[in-house]
């Protein structure tokens, strides 16, 4: 299927005043137009009367619409997975397991709208009963960026709307066409549920100003947000500032221990898909690499010869491992990362343009290794490009105190088959990132654990375990059904 022909089967028309590019080869996909502040307040206003109606349907039910949409997707896996290639320049394996992401989160919604359980709590008071219940927490708004363009969404709405929110999704500038098939896929399914209100799920779409008016609007008492700590240090004050709460999804500069123990073919798969993957435009990319030097120097060098064959070009076509990066901003950044490494005493493997010839409007990218003599100020920061900064390590403690010294603490691994490692590295005084894993990498998580991290990362949660308690507010309730008024902690007050 063509560009046209995913649009077509998605009731998309190809106008607007806005160009889509793909990151593929540079060539127009499609055209949008953007909201202005008039027409964005507008839907913000109707999200509010959807969220009045939804929030009083029964749990279940509202389980059923979620139900119906996981239907449609694995009905148009194929593509909405296309789509994503074609849009994010992510290759068909991931597209789909993008889309496949979001099919498993509407499973998991869907059990969860039967498990939004509170509690009964001891009342120290006689002829008292003292209950904790979850309530509806208002419209929803969700900011994504362009690197998971319909998945985390996914993770935020299929969650809301079983605790009976409405949403409203600003997807990223460079990725709308995957936002507006996705919402056509929710209207089918709306469609067959057949009786909830209108206006559940809106898409704004925009610049930053738009992601501006959502998060200064007190309609929303929920913002969730995915992009750079840039980003996130700038909303989040504004949100707080109206008491609003924030779900934060910010950078992660991840890192990854192999120790004398490690099994290195497993090490060297998780590695590789880790840094690469996504041309290193994950979140949960492999960024930072501690060898222990016993091994370094049968790691690495297979390493470099496993980068020196990976096959980098189209995403749509099988063989492909490495796509493109999302556009010459974040080719430049890479670009500019590798050469203050050199400054810094890097020893540079990769990097560089690739099929320039056969794609000159594309940024296609050689992943990159740099050998570092420590790390760096341009180790701790993090570059969304396909950049694994290797180090040397002999002592496992102060690896795991420098692994932690960053500023970012999203997801982490160690790979070791010694048991004390293993659980040092688990331990309140191991890593410090939300995501901590044991010989896998830090990458390809799975739905039904809470995604998010620590620091910088923005301390957000999204996806599986309790995530669904920041769609709700919590209620505490007392009921007295006796025939006196005691007072909490004895407290005497007669009258």
């Amino acid at each position: 299927m063509q560009a046209n022909e995913v649009l077509s089967h998605f009731g998309l028309k190809h106008a607007g005043d806005h160009a889509i590019r793909s990151p593929i080869d540079g060539a127009e996909i499609g055209r949008v137009s953007y909201d202005d502040a008039k027409s964005a307040d507008a839907k913000i206003a109707k999200s509010v009367e959807a969220f009045r109606a939804w929030r009083n349907v029964p749990a279940p039910r509202r389980g059923e619409l979620v139900r119906l949409f996981g239907e449609e997707l694995r009905a148009n896996k194929t593509a909405l997975g296309r789509l994503v290639t074609l849009e994010a320049g992510k290759i068909l394996q991931e597209g789909l397991g993008e889309v496949q992401e979001m099919i498993d989160i509407c499973d998991f919604a869907v059990g969860l709208s039967r498990q939004l359980y509170g509690l009964t709590i001891a009342s120290e008071r006689p002829g008292h009963r003292m209950m904790e219940t979850w309530h509806p927490a208002g419209p929803v708004g969700v900011i994504s960026a362009f690197n998971f363009p319909v998945a985390v969404w996914a993770w935020n709405a299929a969650l809301a709307i079983v605790c009976g929110d409405s949403v409203i999704w600003k997807p990223s500038e460079k990725t709308p066409l995957t936002a507006l098939a996705t919402q056509a896929l929710f209207e089918r399914a709306v469609k067959r549920f057949g009786d909830a209100p209108a206006n559940l799920s809106q898409i704004v779409l925009g610049l930053r100003d738009v992601g501006e008016l959502l998060a200064k609007d007190r309609r929303l008492p929920v913002i969730s947000a995915t992009g750079s700590t840039r980003m996130g240090r700038e909303l989040a004050p504004v949100v707080a500032a109206r008491f609003g709460r924030s779900i934060l999804e910010l950078g992660g500069n991840n890192g990854m221990i192999v120790a004398p123990s490690a099994k290195l073919d497993l090490a060297q798969r998780a590695i590789t898909f880790a840094a690469v993957g996504t041309a290193g435009q994950r979140c949960t990319s492999l960024r930072r690499l501690f060898v222990h030097e016993t091994i370094y120097d049968r790691l690495v060098p297979s390493l470099k010869s496993i980068y020196a064959g990976l096959p980098i070009g189209n995403p749509l076509e099988k063989k492909t491992l490495v796509g493109p990066l999302i556009d010459k901003a974040a080719f430049e950044n890479m670009e500019r990362a590798l050469a203050s490494a050199r400054d810094e005493g890097g020893k540079i493997t990769g990097g560089g343009r690739a099929l320039e010839n056969e794609f000159p409007n594309a940024f296609y990218a050689r992943p990159a290794i740099a050998e570092m003599p420590d790390q760096t100020p341009t180790v701790a920061r993090e570059t969304f490009a396909p950049i694994l900064y290797v180090m040397r390590y002999s002592n496992f403690e102060d690896t795991l105190a420098k692994h932690n010294a960053v500023p970012q603490g999203l997801s982490s691994c160690v790979f070791t088959q010694d048991m004390q490692e293993a659980e040092k590295f688990l331990a309140a005084s191991g890593s410090d990132c939300g995501i901590a894993n044991v010989n896998i990498g830090p990458s390809g998580a799975e739905i039904g654990g809470a995604f998010g991290g620590e620091k910088e990362t923005g301390g957000g949660r999204e996806s599986g375990s309790d995530s669904w308690k920041a769609y709700m507010r919590r209620q505490t309730a007392t009921i007295n059904y006796s025939d006196a008024l005691p007072l909490a902690q004895g407290i005497e007050f007669d009258v």
